[in-house]
């Protein structure tokens, strides 16, 4: 019996070097082999990622003097929250404060920005917006909201207290206006 327990152990682990070392066997699927052959094709440089921004920690506390008129929108008031020079421009976090009385024919106006992420969470008020799949939707304190890369949308309206958070990725990106 004593000889029986290697030769059982010796076949157990040949079994398992030829599964994991690529030798040949009856188990392998054709599926199996037609990966093996494709990622053998892929040039190992093509697969390697590029290099992440440093990135180093931000801390920003409200001060009504860092609401600056120095953003995308005329009809607002912007603090940044120093998200973009702590990435590298990897995001852009800030405070918009919109200026009441909303004027649609400064607001209103459909466009789109080439971006990878946007996020708009409401901190007061109300913002009723226009995004292209969506239709109009009225968002309230504490409603948050995602616009895919590209997506058409606009304000439409907006009470006089509105203020929004908004973080986007990269940092700096182009915006599109079209014609409505």
């Amino acid at each position: 019996m004593a000889k029986k327990k290697p030769t059982a152990r010796q076949a157990a682990r040949s079994a398992v070097t030829k599964k994991w070392t690529g030798r040949h066997g009856t188990a392998k699927s054709t599926a199996r082999k037609a990966v093996k052959s494709k990622a053998r094709s892929v040039p190992v440089k093509a697969t390697k990622a590029k290099p992440k921004p440093k990135q180093r920690i931000a801390v920003s506390h409200h001060r009504e003097e860092d609401f600056k008129a120095d953003g995308l929108r005329t009809y607002a008031r912007y603090r940044d929250l120093g998200i973009a020079d702590a990435t590298s421009g990897l995001a852009r976090a800030h405070v918009i404060r919109f200026t009441g009385p909303c004027d649609p024919a400064e607001v209103s106006k459909l466009h789109f920005h080439d971006i990878d992420f946007q996020m708009v969470y409401v901190l007061k008020g109300w913002v009723k917006t226009y995004m292209e799949g969506q239709g109009e939707t009225v968002m309230r304190e504490g409603s948050a909201w995602t616009q895919p890369p590209r997506v058409k949308h606009m304000i439409l309206d907006y009470s006089d207290d509105a203020e929004v958070l908004e973080v986007i990725l990269p940092a700096d990106f182009k915006t599109v206006e079209l014609m409505a």
